[in-house]
């Protein structure tokens, strides 16, 4: 069985892996997603200038971090991006599966619009 800790060590390696490899741009930032044990959060980041362009996170709302709150996530980051000019993004899982809260997000954000 794998410890809680080391799973976590092995997501940061391969979330280190894959931005070496993926960045944001001006025209396409990067949808970052993470996932806590209580929240979920997700930012749109412009990587050559170093900012978030928009982000938003589940402590807001009073469902938690499930996969509800995680839909709602995606439709709020990508109605705050198409707000900001943005409409086509790199998504970034984190080291995630793409699986359960961080799909959620992904299939609810390119339902509001965002095309990745």
């Amino acid at each position: 069985m794998i410890t809680q800790t080391k799973r976590n060590e092995t997501r940061q390696r391969v979330h280190a892996r894959v931005r070496a490899k993926i960045s944001g741009t001006a025209e396409r930032p990067r949808l970052n997603v993470f996932r806590s044990l209580n929240h979920i959060y997700a930012q749109v980041i412009d990587d050559q200038k170093g900012i978030t362009v928009v982000s938003a996170s589940s402590i807001k709302l009073k469902t938690g971090g499930n996969i509800a709150a995680a839909k709602e996530i995606g439709k709020t980051i990508a109605e705050l991006a198409i707000e900001k000019g943005v409409k086509k993004v790199v998504f970034d899982r984190g080291g995630y599966l793409y699986h359960g809260r961080g799909k959620a997000v992904a299939d609810a954000a390119r339902e509001a619009g965002l095309d990745f």
